[in-house]
């Protein structure tokens, strides 16, 4: 059986030098036995299941995790799914490797063991006694193993999750949360949130605990500092629970200085993950029944509607959604529909998401655009109907009827329909055209 990889390599790396010995383009011969039966490649981590059968242990993992629990290669039932490092073979294929260094082979590393429940328990009940002792250092260096551990792979991040870490975690992130000598527990929080943005989602008891006053608070106050690694682990978590709790956020809202650092979050995103996190919670905060027009005020006052029209420009489809959404909610209420008349991009810039982005962002554009010239013509803002002329100008009316055409929810289409009778009432020679368009050629111009 060759193996084809390194004969590949070894055939581009002639190709670039042009030139190389002999030995370089021979064709190695691996012992069957260094073989993996499930991908035919050399085993980088070999382990031995109850039927004494060796495979490479993430491609066994990776069988079972696939609901099956027979032996690939005998087909008889495996007793157990549990695995033994057969350390023999390993050594073999690490001495194969050396022997064949001459020949562009790579000796394979040591594999680390992986965690077992057992570790993971006992790591976790030693946290929860350093906790109880108030010993920082102590939790501090118990926390940074489980974090070294999820780091290494993927299984042992699963084995970590599934033996109640985020519970753990976050009932210490309570503890050292509060409001006494805070300051001095900020490193030992800083480790705790930095592991906890590597597990999500977090499960429900996890964030009972992190939804407590004390635990808010201690968030808010790295999502207001400066270190972008703690803003964007608090952000995150904050998130988790607003999505788990959503009444949450008219407590959160009033710590101060959370709705600055959200402005901030979305004007100078750490990560894409952080600037979605932030909107999400802005959304709930503005669409908040016990103190929308609080918030709304308070984020238009800090420039929310320019920012989230520079966002819209050319922001990804998620991040463009939970714009769009702000975007929307802020027209619920009468002082966020006079900054967005009062902005001149807002039309352009909304009504050119409409078809372009995606079925939802489509649907919140709508109904923007719907609201805008709604509440214009009720609230008498311009007598002239400048919303209803701007949205003309910029391609709304042939937008409107394409969305039509193509097809939409019903929801969209009742919003589209009511549009185009109220944009008619301005310009009403426009629906006389209707029959006589020709849309494939406005799909094209879309």
């Amino acid at each position: 059986m060759m193996f084809s990889w390194r004969r590949r390599r070894a055939t581009r790396r002639m190709a670039r030098g042009g030139g190389g010995g002999g030995g370089s383009m021979a064709e190695l011969t691996i012992p069957s036995h260094f073989l993996c039966p499930i991908s035919l490649d050399l085993m980088k981590d070999p382990v031995t299941m109850s039927t004494g059968i060796t495979y490479d242990r993430a491609n066994i993992e990776t069988w079972i995790e696939g609901g099956n629990f027979s032996c690939p290669f005998t087909n008889q039932p495996l007793h157990t799914i549990d695995s033994i490092p057969n350390h023999n073979i390993r050594k073999m294929i690490q001495a194969w490797c050396v022997e064949n260094r001459a020949h562009g082979i790579e000796r394979i590393p040591t594999p680390k063991v992986p965690a077992s429940p057992v570790q993971v328990r006992e790591i976790l009940d030693k946290i929860a006694a350093a906790v109880g002792r108030e010993d920082c250092e102590g939790c501090k260096s118990l926390v940074e193993k489980i974090k070294i551990l999820v780091q290494e792979s993927e299984r042992n991040k699963k084995c970590i999750i599934a033996n109640g870490t985020g519970n753990v975690l976050s009932s210490a992130f309570e503890a050292f949360s509060k409001p006494e000598r805070f300051e001095k527990r900020v490193e030992i929080l800083e480790e705790i949130l930095w592991t906890m943005a590597m597990i999500f989602p977090l499960q429900e008891e996890a964030i009972k605990h992190l939804k407590s006053e004390a635990s808010m608070q201690a968030l808010v106050w790295f999502v207001r500092g400066e270190d972008k690694s703690r803003r964007r682990s608090s952000i995150l978590v904050l998130k988790e629970i607003i999505s788990s709790y959503p009444e949450k956020v008219s407590e959160l809202g009033e710590i101060q200085g959370v709705l600055e650092g959200l402005m901030k979050l979305i004007k100078e995103p750490i990560c894409s993950s952080s600037k979605k996190a932030s909107l999400f919670i802005t959304y709930h905060a503005i669409a908040s029944s016990s103190n929308q027009e609080g918030f709304t005020k308070a984020f238009l006052q800090m420039g929310l509607v320019p920012l989230l029209l520079e966002t819209l420009v050319d922001a990804e489809r998620s991040v463009c959604e939970r714009a769009l959404g702000v975007f929307d909610g802020i027209c619920e209420t009468k002082r966020g529909r006079e900054e967005a008349y009062a902005h001149a991009l807002t039309m352009p810039v909304i009504v050119k998401k409409i078809l372009r982005v995606s079925d939802l962002a489509t649907e919140l554009s709508v109904s923007i655009v719907w609201k805008l010239v709604k509440h214009e013509s009720r609230e008498g803002e311009d007598e002239d109907g400048g919303v209803k002329v701007e949205a003309l100008q910029v391609g709304a009316f042939q937008k409107l009827l394409l969305l039509l055409q193509v097809g939409c929810s019903e929801w969209t289409k009742e919003k589209a329909t009511e549009l185009l009778k109220l944009l008619n009432n301005l310009h009403r020679e426009r629906l006389e055209c209707i029959d006589s368009l020709d849309f494939k050629d406005l799909k094209r111009t879309f």
